[in-house]
């Protein structure tokens, strides 16, 4: 009974955690316009499209290269800029024979350089947008509520106006081949190709090379955005489910079936250390270290430094320190040189060793005469 009592409500916390992530995650979105997604502001299908209409169609990943020539290549919205040489390489392509389809509501600087795309500083209302009689079958087309017009040159033929008579879109002969500028992507956008006459404009667009050519999307230049971190991105894939519930039933488990390993066994309460047993660990570890400079250069530095608090000469500089020592109590500093002389020169064992730093202890904490007077018997009698 127990047993079915956690499953129950492992059941219910699956069911409530998997609510919460549907109804809290935001709405798909494709800011850049990729044709690999399936959102309204997606171009997946001019993907479908193109298919549908017999041109093979080739998504540029990894390294950019534009299709063979007498293709066609749609740039939607650039997030990654273009370099120089990739512009200049594009407009290169054109000129050689390819079709360009440019949509960006901005556009990329150098891109927009080498194609010589001259854009208005500010938006204007764009939707609907009239065509002119170039673009066959096509009268108006929707997208969004604002765009940036463009001021084309005499060689650009405007395609597409909004109502202040403003060029939205236009096409340009560049050598042996055809750009065409649109300044709102999302005419051919998955959830704008049903109004109006924006499917017929895709369909003029495709129209402008032969039958099998080749279609390309630029996805090289669509780097990495805010909406491709969303939890939509990953939890509405097959792989992305199954992982969400993989985490959501090992929490469950592991939170109703969980057990300790054995009693708690509490903490010892520490017990404060005598500077007596730090010392001798200091030194336990510095014998078995062999660090035995380290030991001697430590031994040194403190017997100065006790010499220098008795005699008021400070120990810093070391070489103005021994000079001010030999002038103020030379017999002192004859003393302690002579210790330290006798310290670093120990060859032998420890026994060695310990006997100079004895010798050294006593020149730097030397014992009052007074003191060294009086006999053991006596000092246990004070006792």
């Amino acid at each position: 009974m127990k047993g079915a009592r956690g499953w129950v409500i492992a059941a219910v916390l699956s069911l409530g955690i998997a609510g919460a992530a549907y109804l809290l995650q935001p709405n798909q979105d494709s800011p850049q316009h990729s044709s690999t997604s399936d959102a309204a502001n997606g171009t997946s299908a001019v993907v479908l499209f193109a298919q549908a209409m017999g041109h093979p169609t080739i998504e540029i990943a990894g390294s950019f290269t534009p299709p063979a020539q007498g293709g066609l290549m749609f740039v939607f919205t650039p997030t990654s800029a273009y370099t120089s040489n990739e512009a200049d390489r594009t407009a290169t392509w054109v000129r050689s024979g390819g079709v360009l389809i440019y949509a960006s509501e901005r556009g990329d600087p150098e891109l927009d350089r080498s194609l010589g795309v001259n854009r208005a500083s500010s938006s204007v209302q764009s939707s609907p947008a009239t065509a002119n009689p170039v673009l066959a079958g096509v009268n108006q087309v929707a997208g969004g509520t604002f765009a940036v017009p463009f001021d084309p040159a005499p060689a650009q033929v405007t395609i597409l106006r909004n109502r202040e008579e403003l060029a939205l879109g236009y096409l340009q002969p560049l050598g042996a081949g055809t750009v065409v500028v649109l300044a709102d992507p999302l005419m051919l956008c998955n959830g704008y190709l049903d109004k109006q006459d924006n499917g017929r404009l895709l369909a003029d667009l495709l129209g402008t090379v032969g039958a099998g050519a080749p279609i390309a999307f630029d996805e090289y230049h669509h780097g990495l955005v805010l909406s491709d971190l969303s939890p939509q991105a990953w939890v509405l894939t097959p792989w992305g489910a199954a992982l969400l519930w993989l985490l959501v039933a090992a929490f469950a488990g592991l939170l109703l079936r969980g057990r300790g390993f054995g009693p708690l066994v509490p903490r010892p309460a520490e017990a404060a250390r005598a500077d007596v047993e730090w010392a001798v660990a200091v030194g336990e570890l510095l014998r078995r270290s062999g660090a035995r400079a380290v030991t001697l250069g430590l031994l040194a530095t403190a017997s100065e430094r006790a010499v220098a608090a008795r005699t008021g000469i400070p120990l810093q500089p070391r070489e103005r320190f021994w000079n001010a020592l030999w002038v103020r109590a030379p017999e002192l500093a004859s003393e302690l040189a002579e210790a330290e002389h006798s310290l670093y020169g120990s060859a032998g064992g420890d026994a060695e060793l310990m006997n100079a730093a004895q010798r050294l202890h006593q020149v730097a904490y030397p014992v009052s005469r007074e003191r060294s007077q009086v006999r053991p018997t006596e000092s246990k009698e004070a006792r």
